[in-house]
């Protein structure tokens, strides 16, 4: 062999260890300052829990804040599909920034798995998957439990964005099919620092309850203000509160509070049988030794749950095409569409084609709020 011979084969042999060992590349867009912080900062320390190779194949994350803007989750992601060549998008924190990853997802044939619930366009759900529960599973555990305690008439005060939106939606339609009727609608924006108006509004309705659509901390605010203002009828909450923080702002007034979360915060409280005890288990001890006695999360159990989808898709894909790939993306895609019966933080998921939320009925824990922490419902 000729030295330019030899020459072209050792580039040859570098060019194909450096395909072989190329990294799987994350990116990630999510809400660690802004309304929502308190849910993208648990999410972004998870994301630093994830592991660091999966099936022999080098991880690597990029995380960037979008600060509770969907606008800039968008350009965020714009940055990490055309300059960081990422194979999966894990993002955004809240309903809007979610919505607004998931044009460019679409655009640009990447994945998305979503932290945050929204209801995609049908051109474009092909490319996203979700982790947090159905609107529809957690709102129908929400008025079964209404009409166990005799509601016959609730008030509804939720944020003006997609998720109070999508919230409304799914409430008018299960109260409807149940003969529960909606006596009052008001809304109020992440960043209010007053929904007195609304609440007055709600109880001159006088409602048997009230429901609270919001998530993180912004969501004590409607609650306190009801029980300041002297409302003696049962409160609702959805599982967007479902964190610490929420619990830390309103104090005394958030107590007694009823809300479907997922079995991630409560698995000390169910029983052995629980296909999501295990796993939360092991994701609590995790994270509280990374950050601290009593830190678990919901939120940031979603970004645990997305890893593990990742875990069960990417040996899969790696059996198709290479990472920095459009058919690698394509792959990895369509290995998460095959995704059965994974347990998870946040319940049991199963893909299909047709079915990009993953979630059923075991996905459910209903709690309340008592002494500063969640009691689990029987």
């Amino acid at each position: 062999m000729n030295k330019s011979l030899r020459s072209i084969f050792a580039l040859f042999l570098v060019g194909a260890a450096g395909s072989a060992l190329a990294d799987i590349t994350v990116g990630v867009t999510l809400s660690t300052t802004g309304p929502a912080a308190s849910l993208g900062i648990p999410e972004k320390n998870t994301i630093a829990l994830l592991p660091n190779e999966i099936a022999g194949q080098k991880m690597k994350y990029i995380v960037l804040d979008d600060g509770t803007d969907p606008t800039a989750a968008s350009k965020n992601a714009r940055k990490l599909v055309s300059e960081d060549k990422v194979d999966v998008i894990i993002g955004g924190s809240i309903t809007p920034s979610s919505t607004a990853v998931l044009e460019v997802a679409a655009e640009s044939k990447t994945p998305q798995i979503a932290l945050a619930p929204f209801a995609p366009a049908a051109d474009k759900a092909a490319w996203v998957f979700l982790m947090p529960q159905d609107f529809a599973i957690m709102g129908g555990a929400i008025v079964d439990h209404m009409m166990a305690k005799g509601v016959k008439t609730v008030g509804f005060i939720g944020y003006t964005d997609g998720y109070g939106e999508l919230w409304l939606r799914v409430m008018n339609k299960i109260t409807a099919e149940k003969g529960l009727k909606m006596v009052a609608v008001e809304r109020f924006n992440r960043t209010d620092t007053s929904v007195t108006g609304q609440i007055l509004k709600i109880m001159s309705t006088s409602p048997d309850a009230v429901l609270v659509v919001g998530s993180g901390t912004p969501a004590a605010m409607p609650q306190a203000t009801l029980v300041e203002r002297g409302y003696k009828g049962r409160i609702y909450q959805t599982h967007g509160v479902a964190n610490k923080d929420f619990l830390r702002v309103g104090g005394k007034n958030v107590e007694g509070a009823v809300l479907p979360i997922g079995p991630v915060l409560v698995p000390e409280q169910l029983p052995d049988s629980n296909a999501s005890k295990k796993v939360a288990l092991n994701y609590i001890k995790l994270y509280e030794a990374a950050y601290g006695a009593d830190s678990r999360n919901s939120f940031g159990a979603h970004a645990w749950d997305a890893g593990l989808l990742l875990q069960r898709a990417i040996p899969e894909a790696l059996k198709k095409a290479k990472p920095g790939t459009a058919e690698f993306r394509a792959a990895l895609r369509d290995a998460m569409e095959n995704v059965k019966e994974m347990p998870a933080n946040h319940g049991v998921f199963s893909f299909s084609p047709t079915n990009h939320k993953g979630l059923d009925n075991r996905a459910v824990v209903m709690v309340v709020v008592e002494n500063g922490t969640w009691k689990v419902l029987h």
